[in-house]
């Protein structure tokens, strides 16, 4: 009976990427690390090897770049994985820059082989391999050489025990270069800039032996070094699996609204509030913050429209500042993919083991994307939802809708269908006046009311009235209920 090989996966240490390379990177492994300049390589290879290597474990970085190592590690100690103790005792360089240029594959190998030797790394980055293969071109090398360095190279690697990172400037997978075969795994990064916005990706295009989370993943590189967001396995259930349907349901603040929902929102459950301009959406969400906090509840809010320190997110403001409710702000970090407003919005929910989720609003929420994650919009807001519904927290969303007073929408991203409810508020004209009404339109697997009920916005909140009778106020009359707010 054959006994199966067990690959140990190595943590990265750079957050988000051991989630699509699907747990790590390989022991052993022979990989590459490739994309254009300016996005991000070294950074992302040096953040990796910082992490990695130990005493008991080190690292060996080979630089073939025409500039000295102290000019790379002089921007390298800006970031805050660097560790200058690190250097001389779990980290080494060697800078192979001369043998390069010259295309001497065979003294590239000889100087390589023998600082292997004498550090024994458990790790090795070279840094730019590309730089070899160009310089081995130029000095007329074939392409058969190239190859054999590379095998030869690789089967080293692996008699050594080590795990290998080259580093390189490829802008092209068709590139005909046969390191792109041997290799055993390849991360390919990106950057484009469209209108001013500056977009980073990245890609695992190989990763032999392990499931790889397929597609291209936004990622940000800030004091920390790099950070991966993906919508792929983001979820709060453990393994990923959506939880059991949670019992009981939450009130949103204001009775009448609750009795018109069937009894309150359901836990677990997402809400849509549609409405024009005015209608009292942001109110509504932050009154269902506000009664969570009452009971003991967490929350947290993403805004998108407004400062949430403005008298109209009042109550928000005072429970962010109380700890009750978690921030998330578009204005803090612009140029946003949805994959990091969900791995920030999940940030905060664990941090406050939050229950409750407000994001404010849909189109506030459109502008602040970068300009290249508008086109699909609608697909990645609808996992978006998805994953937060399987992390078990119940959600409201609040968009904007531009009242014609002649049909009936819900929302202009086709978005009605993702989520579990929906209550729509809506202007009516009375005797030259605009009032305000509201309707539930759908709670899933729930009975609700289906009236029109007219609602008024006061320092108090929401206060939803008396159902509007018949089609007085649709056709121009009076309704015969009483306005909300005023004896009768």
């Amino acid at each position: 009976m054959s006994t199966r090989v067990t690959i140990k996966r190595l943590e990265t240490g750079v957050p988000g990427l051991d989630d699509i390379l699907g747990g790590g990177i390989p022991e052993l492994s022979f990989n590459l690390i490739v994309g254009p300049p300016g996005c991000g390589k070294t950074t992302l290879s040096h953040q990796m090897m910082f992490s990695m290597a130990s005493t008991e474990h080190p690292a060996l970085f080979v630089t073939v770049l025409g500039e000295p190592p102290v000019k790379m590690l002089r921007y390298q100690q800006q970031f805050d994985f660097f560790d200058t103790e690190a250097v001389g005792d779990s980290i080494h360089y060697l800078n192979l820059s001369e043998e390069a240029l010259a295309g001497d594959l065979d003294r590239v190998l000889e100087r390589i082989t023998r600082e292997v030797v004498a550090r024994r790394p458990r790790y090795i980055f070279v840094d730019s391999f590309r730089s070899v293969v160009v310089a081995s071109q130029s000095a007329g090398n074939a392409d058969g050489a190239m190859q054999e360095f590379v095998q030869q190279l690789g089967m080293l690697m692996a008699n050594w025990q080590a795990t290998t990172f080259l580093i390189g400037e490829y802008f092209s997978d068709n590139d005909p270069n046969p390191v792109l075969t041997v290799a055993d795994g390849m991360l390919w990064l990106s950057q484009s800039v469209e209108r001013n916005s500056m977009v980073r990706k990245i890609e695992v295009k190989k990763m032999r032996g392990q499931p790889t989370l397929p597609g291209l993943h936004t990622f940000r590189i800030n004091s920390q070094g790099l950070r991966v967001f993906s919508l792929g396995r983001t979820s709060l259930a453990d393994g990923g699996e959506s939880k059991a349907p949670l019992e009981g349901r939450l009130s949103m603040g204001e009775p009448e609204l609750d009795a018109m929902l069937g009894g309150g929102l359901p836990r677990g459950y997402s809400l849509l509030v549609a409405g024009p301009s005015g209608s009292g959406k942001s109110i509504l969400a932050a009154e269902f913050l506000a009664e969570g906090a009452r009971r003991g509840e967490t929350g947290v809010i993403a805004v998108f429209e407004q400062n949430p320190h403005r008298a109209r997110h009042r109550t928000v403001a005072q429970l962010v500042a109380s700890g009750q409710v978690g921030l998330v702000d578009s204005h803090s970090a612009p140029d946003l993919s949805i994959a990091e407003i969900l791995c920030l919005l999940l940030t905060e929910i664990r941090r406050l083991k939050a229950t409750r989720v407000v994001i404010d609003s849909l189109s506030g929420f459109e502008l602040a994307l970068a300009p290249t994650f508008h086109a699909d919009f609608r697909d990645s807001l609808s996992r978006l939802v998805a994953s937060l519904a399987s992390s078990g927290v119940t959600v409201v969303l609040t968009c904007e809708l531009e009242d014609r007073y002649t049909d009936l929408r819900f929302s202009p991203y086709g978005t009605a269908f993702m989520t579990d409810a929906i209550v729509v508020q809506r202007y009516i004209e009375v005797e030259s006046e605009l009032l305000r009404m509201m309707a539930v339109v759908k709670v899933r697997a729930s009975n609700h009311s289906c009236e029109l009920r007219q609602y008024a916005i006061d320092e108090r909140g929401i206060r939803v009235g008396e159902k509007l009778s018949g089609l007085a106020g649709l056709l121009g009359g009076r309704p015969e209920s009483k306005p909300p707010g005023k004896a009768g």
